[in-house]
């Protein structure tokens, strides 16, 4: 097992500016629902709530926000095309685009992904249903306060948002800076890998384009199975991307459905994704069972399960995303004799998922994202230099 430095742990406490974000939606409903949840988080300052496109566009350099919360579908100046202006006037601005789960408010956002935005989430149908607005609320607050991390200003630096009333300046959240922390790695197994798991969360779609388009010779004689974090319709439409990027066949599993070489299967949006013995075939499991890790579907039941079936034989990659998921099940894998990968800090959007895995000591390689894909296709080779 070998050590690297890297990757940040606490220290002393320093004091950081709260994170300003600007909603721009047309809703004042939906704009006076986010304003109150975010200005009840003591990180966070709703520097300006915008009912337009054109609105984000002309004063986005007035405002100064670390994030944007962009809707899609607006007047004057819709979300797309708002989009690429507010980044030309600001380069480092993070944008997640919100949008109700239709099939052309899903290609959109993977289309605002390509043009620079962060992330995306999908807005409840109708805010009166609390189940569906709590959700909303969490995962809205949870990746405005992990994308935001990597823009948190000192405020020792007074300047820093020298359009921030000083009120804004007096929220102040403690953090600790960065400081390098021992990574341990482990040897990669002994056996050869028969079968590539994947799973990915923020920042996924991306790297999994990214990945999945350079492991041609994986993917015809092995199966992959991924889960991404995402609701329904997202996914239906992210296996598309994914076939095209890999000429292969890539899509939402069928429960029941026969586990194939040559095939990337994708966990359905809203259902959990195992793998299970059935006779002489590995076939899939999809179950609507509660949330875990916050998520469904999850990564860990796909890579707990598959250790029934593939035994050691098992190479797992976590790919950027928030939160831990997948660790449990990594080390599960790890412990069965299979291996796990995990992208590094500097190329996650969010160093969550991978962080968590790499903190776990359970990683035999911790790889910048256009490294992974040539060790992928090394190791299915049988070659574990």
């Amino acid at each position: 097992m070998s050590i690297a430095l890297t990757n940040p742990v606490a220290a002393s406490p320093v004091h950081q500016e709260p994170l300003r974000v600007m909603l721009v939606d047309d809703s004042v409903v939906i704009r006076g629902m986010i304003s109150r949840w975010l200005s009840a988080e003591p990180d966070i300052v709703v520097a300006a709530s915008l009912r337009t496109g054109l609105e984000a566009v002309n004063q986005v350099e007035r405002i100064n926000p670390d994030i944007a919360v962009l809707d899609i579908e607006m007047p004057e100046l819709d979300g797309i095309s708002a989009l690429p202006q507010l980044l030309a006037k600001k380069r480092n601005l993070i944008v997640i685009m919100a949008s109700t789960l239709t099939r052309r408010n899903a290609e959109i956002s993977f289309k605002a992904l390509s043009l620079g935005a962060s992330d995306y989430i999908p807005k409840p149908e109708s805010t009166r249903e609390s189940s569906a607005a709590e959700t909303f609320r969490h995962d809205l607050v949870q990746k405005i306060r992990h994308l935001g991390a990597k823009v948190r200003r000192s405020s020792s630096n007074t300047h820093a948002h020298p359009h921030a009333p000083v009120a804004d300046r007096a929220l102040r959240a403690p953090v600790a800076p960065a400081v390098a922390a021992p990574i341990a790695r482990r040897n990669f197994s002994t056996q050869n890998p028969r079968v590539l798991l994947i799973g990915s969360s923020t920042g996924g779609p991306q790297a999994l384009m990214s990945v999945i388009a350079e492991i041609g010779p994986v993917i015809d004689r092995f199966p992959v199975l991924i889960t991404q974090h995402m609701p329904p319709t997202f996914t239906t439409i992210l296996g598309e991307h994914l076939a095209r990027a890999s000429h292969r066949p890539a899509r939402e599993a069928i429960d029941g459905e026969a586990v194939k070489a040559g095939h990337i299967y994708l966990a359905p949006g809203g259902r959990h994704m195992r793998v299970a013995r059935h006779g002489t075939e590995t076939v899939i499991v999809l179950d609507d069972g509660a949330p875990i890790n916050f998520c469904k579907p999850a990564v860990d039941p796909l890579f707990t399960s598959a250790i029934d079936v593939w035994h050691g034989g098992i190479l797992a990659l976590v790919l950027t995303g928030m939160g831990s998921d997948g660790m449990r099940g990594g080390k599960d894998i790890v412990a069965a004799g299979g291996s796990v990968i995990a992208q590094d800090e500097a190329t996650s959007v969010v160093w969550g998922m991978p962080g968590a895995a790499a903190h776990a000591g359970i990683c035999s390689a911790v790889l910048p994202l256009n490294q992974i894909a040539p060790k992928l296709v090394r190791l299915f080779s049988g070659d574990r230099s």
